[in-house]
């Protein structure tokens, strides 16, 4: 476990190294959850197999205790940092895969261009969250258009939330379960597995 200043906090990183990796993804945690989420533990686990370094985040709300999120800014700047960090020392030399399980989806899709990463993993992305009587009804699916990058979701087929559509450089796999994607990890696994190897050579010069 690495502690990691942002300018918002200490940040954590768990680190599920691998020797010679091929690749490196860093994963992001979702609302109020933690790194701990059955499906970052599968992707996790099938990245590992497939030869690429690991590192999950815990953004500094977490790490301060606090299960509301912070504002969508302050965890982007903690994010940005913590992946600055991470490319500058323990994944200096490996192709960069960022993404993470709701929330952190949104995140690593946000902030992708700062991040230099060839390529997001989107666990559970919430496209459509419920809608409050005082506000309008919101969509998310500009934050995933905007990704010009490979992209895999990985979504719950009775997700609330809703299923995003697949796109010119996004692959959409719908798995058993719902926004937790807790019915069938190993589907998870086998879905990050299958796309994960093809995209570490992806906008790379």
């Amino acid at each position: 476990m690495l502690e990691i200043e942002t300018p918002h906090g200490p940040a954590r990183a768990y680190l599920h190294a691998v020797n010679e990796p091929r690749g490196a993804l860093v994963l992001g945690h979702g609302a109020g959850g933690g790194v701990q989420a059955p499906d970052l533990v599968a992707a996790t686990k099938a990245a590992n197999e497939e030869g690429f370094t690991v590192a999950l985040v815990e953004q500094p709300y977490r790490v301060a205790g606090r299960r509301s999120p912070a504002p969508a800014k302050q965890l982007d700047a903690a994010w940005i940092a913590v992946v600055t960090h991470l490319k500058a020392k323990q994944l200096a030399d490996p192709p960069l895969v960022v993404g993470g399980r709701s929330l952190g989806a949104r995140v690593a899709c946000r902030t992708v261009d700062e991040t230099g990463a060839v390529a997001v993993l989107c666990l559970a992305f919430p496209l459509d969250p419920p809608r409050r009587a005082d506000k309008p009804r919101q969509n998310r699916l500009a934050e995933l258009e905007a990704v010009t990058v490979p992209m895999l979701v990985v979504q719950g087929e009775r997700d609330p939330f809703g299923i995003p559509p697949p796109g010119p450089t996004r692959v959409v796999m719908k798995v058993a379960g719902d926004h937790g994607l807790k019915a069938d990890p190993d589907a998870v696994s086998a879905a990050v597995r299958e796309w994960l190897p093809g995209v570490v050579g992806a906008g790379v010069t």
